[in-house]
């Protein structure tokens, strides 16, 4: 059974110039930042959030309560860093294709040169959600 939205902790992830940071609204003052690629941050994102609440817990200090049961961690990019990360995996041509939106436009996106309307934001994300839902329908 899957974990409900009441035990999903959300971090929120950016694309750095060598890897990427990450910050959670509901650890005061916490950051991690790598250089590496997703799975550098992933592990350090478990691995910082252990370490926060092992000291809060030996400082005494409060915490929020959804670390002390089962929680899932969710991912939120922001639109360039999302785009940063698939272009390592699709093409802006591909991305053109599976977003609707040009791949110029994309590619001011991504660079940052250009911030994209929440219509437009929403047609990435849109566009990346029924790709993988596609993608999981797949058998063989």
């Amino acid at each position: 059974m899957g974990l409900s939205k009441q035990n999903v902790v959300v971090v929120n992830v950016a694309k750095t110039e060598s890897g990427y940071s990450a910050s959670c609204d509901l650890l005061d003052g916490w950051v991690v930042a790598v250089t590496g690629d997703w799975s550098d941050l992933e592990r350090e994102v478990r691995d910082g959030i252990d370490f926060y609440i092992d000291c809060a817990k030996e400082d005494g200090d409060s915490y929020p309560e959804i670390f002390d049961r089962d929680y899932r961690i969710e991912y939120r990019f922001d639109v360039q860093s999302l785009l940063c990360f698939y272009q390592n995996i699709f093409s802006f041509s591909a991305l053109q294709y599976i977003t609707g939106i040009n791949q110029k436009q994309l590619g001011h996106y991504a660079a940052g040169r250009s911030k994209p309307r929440k219509k437009q934001a929403e047609k990435i994300v849109n566009g990346l959600h029924k790709l993988g839902k596609e993608l999981a329908a797949l058998s063989f």
